[in-house]
C-alpha cells in the first residue's frame, strides 16, 4: 500500500481525507506552573477526533472530545481537586471540546484557529502546529502525526481557583500550556 501524502507547491501533505484520531499513539497535554517556578503536567488519557484533511488545505479541519475526568498528573490528590467544582467540575461538565474555524498554512506548520470548551464556556484559541508525515504502519494502515501547542488563560473558561503565595504570586499558574501531540488513522 501506497503512502498517503500529495505534493502542493514543492510541499508534502497528507491526502485528502477523514484521519481518525489514534488516541493510544496521541497525547493531550497541559503544564501549569506551581509555586511560581515548577512546573506540573497533566494528561487527558480519553480523547476521540478527526481531522478532515479538504482537496484546498486551508479548508481543513478538526474536532476533538476529551473527557474530563480523564485528566491524570501522577498524584491521586491533585487529581481530584482538578476534576472538583475549583477546576474541571467533572460531576457537572463532562467533556471539553475543540472546533477548528480556520487554518493558516505555511507549507507543513501553521496556526489552527478554534473554539475550545471548558465547563461549557467557548473561547477562541489559536494553537501553532506542524505535520509531521505520514507512514504506512506494518498493518498497512497509513497514519499522519501532526503536533500542536498554545498558551491559555485558564481563568477564561472558569478556572479560577488559587492560593496567594506570602512571597508573592500565585500557588497555580493562571496560564497553561496546550501540549498535543496526534497520530491519526486514514478512513478508506
Amino acid at each position: 500500500m501506497s503512502v498517503a501524502t500529495r505534493e502542493i507547491n514543492g510541499t508534502t501533505l497528507p491526502a485528502a481525507g477523514t484521519w481518525v484520531l489514534d488516541p493510544s499513539h496521541s497525547h493531550f497535554g497541559a503544564v501549569a506552573r506551581h509555586l511560581v517556578v515548577t512546573k506540573v503536567r497533566g494528561e487527558f488519557g480519553e480523547v476521540a477526533g478527526s481531522f478532515t484533511i479538504a482537496e484546498d488545505p486551508a479548508e481543513s479541519s478538526a474536532e476533538l472530545t476529551i473527557q474530563a475526568a480523564s485528566i491524570t498528573t501522577g498524584t491521586e490528590d491533585r487529581d481530584n481537586h482538578l476534576k472538583s467544582p475549583d477546576f474541571l467540575d467533572v460531576d457537572n461538565f463532562k467533556e471539553l471540546r475543540f472546533r477548528s474555524t480556520s487554518l493558516e498554512l505555511d507549507g507543513t506548520s501553521g496556526k489552527i484557529h478554534g473554539d475550545l470548551t471548558i465547563r461549557d464556556i467557548t473561547k477562541p484559541i489559536t494553537l501553532d502546529f506542524e505535520f509531521l508525515g505520514v507512514i504506512t504502519d506494518p498493518f498497512g494502515n497509513d497514519k499522519a502525526a501532526f503536533n500542536a501547542a498554545g498558551e491559555l488563560n485558564r481563568e477564561e473558561w472558569g478556572l479560577v481557583w488559587n492560593v496567594p503565595l506570602e512571597s508573592g504570586g500565585l500557588l497555580v499558574s493562571k496560564t497553561f500550556k496546550l501540549e498535543i501531540e496526534a497520530q491519526a488513522v486514514l478512513q478508506s
